[in-house]
């Protein structure tokens, strides 16, 4: 095989495997029924900060934090603090590797006094490492490094006391490593998308508590679809949907215990079953699949898998979590992801915890997968958060 079909496949495989963490599901469970939903840069699905990963992935209505850009941007707006930022580190695929890494920076600002909105940035760093390129006899030739970014900026508002919403726009770029003599015909992707979400939370009454019901939703990564070989062919990037609900129940004074969960459905079109087709029939639906417009595969999204209402359903997959706090300065998390067998198999239980300072906040979190051989078990994630309110605090 040559430099640039291995450069090819390599691409092919990230993009395919690595993008959906397929794991394989039981004898039993029937090959022909397995049919997970792909896509590209799959580093933007990715949960990149401890908080929410120590709660099996979960983000879009808890309360709101300094990573609530990638979960749920219209939180900025009822953040507590005029402005913050938050530094993620994960060593990822440690398992498998010991060279892939997912860094991300997080930030937003509240503009003006009185309040006119807030402002929010991300950048998402994730490294492939170093993949040797040999040629046929094994003669190493050339060493590539790929890599994916994602950098976005949003603005939130508050339309009442109760409800805001939130809005993003990010550019993408994914290199799946170009430097190879004679890999010409294998460029860096590019992609444009932008994120829609919205956010309520009203404080309820549960006997004399007074409780904070969070409801949120977030459109993420609506945009381009991304090619690596100058438009020929074209991939769809990760657009998903995120639908979430918590509910804060305050213990007494110094104790408080959150309930969050949240569900997650890609709005990128099922694959087609090729079970019975010709090699002609075959060729003209995965043509079709593949010429789908991102706009048209939101839509298709909810009603093309070939399974029916059945299948539509296991492609929801399922975060539940919870959080103790106490005194709002040390923090214990758990929590629980779900992907059907069918659909991918990631499935997983997380640990967290949290120390936060009058002005930092630092978190850790671990994952434990319930199936075997999967390489996410025993990632771990690291975040350090600073608040600007109580830097300024500390200074005066």
């Amino acid at each position: 095989m040559n430099t640039t079909n291995k450069i090819k496949a390599f691409a092919s495989v990230f993009l395919l495997v690595i993008a959906v963490q397929i794991i394989k599901a039981d004898d039993d469970a029937g090959r022909s029924e397995f049919n997970a939903v792909t896509v590209s840069v799959p580093s933007l699905t990715i949960a990149p900060d401890a908080r929410g990963g120590g709660m099996g992935d979960i983000g879009a209505a808890t309360e709101p934090d300094m990573a609530s850009q990638y979960w749920n941007p219209a939180k900025n707006a009822f953040a507590y603090s005029k402005a913050g930022v938050t530094f993620s580190y994960t060593p990822w695929l440690r398992s498998l590797v010991n060279d892939i890494d997912l860094v991300y920076l997080s930030g937003f600002y509240k503009v003006g006094d009185p309040e006119l909105g807030t402002i929010g940035a991300s950048l998402r760093y994730f490294s492939l490492g170093s993949i040797s390129i040999t040629t046929e006899s094994g003669q190493e030739m050339t060493q590539v490094n790929p890599y994916e970014m994602a950098i976005d900026a949003g603005y939130s508002l508050k339309l009442s006391e109760k409800f805001s919403i939130g809005a993003n726009i990010r550019f993408i770029y994914s290199d799946m490593g170009t430097n190879v003599t004679g890999a010409s015909d294998l460029q860096p992707g590019y992609a444009l998308a932008a994120d829609l979400a919205g956010y309520y939370n009203n404080y309820v009454m549960m006997g004399n508590n007074e409780c904070l019901l969070g409801l949120g939703f977030n459109l993420s990564n609506m945009g381009t679809k991304i090619s690596y070989d100058g438009g020929n062919t074209t991939y769809f990037i990760p657009t998903n949907l995120r639908l979430g609900a918590s509910f804060l129940f305050p213990m007494d004074d110094y104790n408080t215990l959150s309930f969050n969960v949240d569900a997650n459905k890609y709005m990128v079109p099922t694959p087609p079953d090729m079970q019975g087709l010709s090699a002609e029939e075959k060729s003209e639906a995965l043509k079709r699949y593949r010429e789908t417009s991102p706009i048209a595969g939101i839509f298709k999204s909810f009603s093309d898998a070939p399974g029916g209402a059945k299948e539509e359903f296991r492609e929801i997959m399922w975060s539940l979590g919870a959080e103790y706090a106490y005194n709002n300065q040390f923090f214990v998390r758990g929590g629980y992801f779900y992907e059907n067998p069918y659909k991918g198999n990631r499935q997983y239980f997380s640990l967290g915890v949290g120390f936060k300072m009058t002005a930092f906040q630092l978190d850790a979190a671990y994952l434990i997968s319930t199936v075997p051989s999967n390489p996410l078990d025993q990632t771990l994630r690291f975040s350090l958060t600073f608040d600007m309110d109580g830097l300024k605090g500390l200074v005066r």
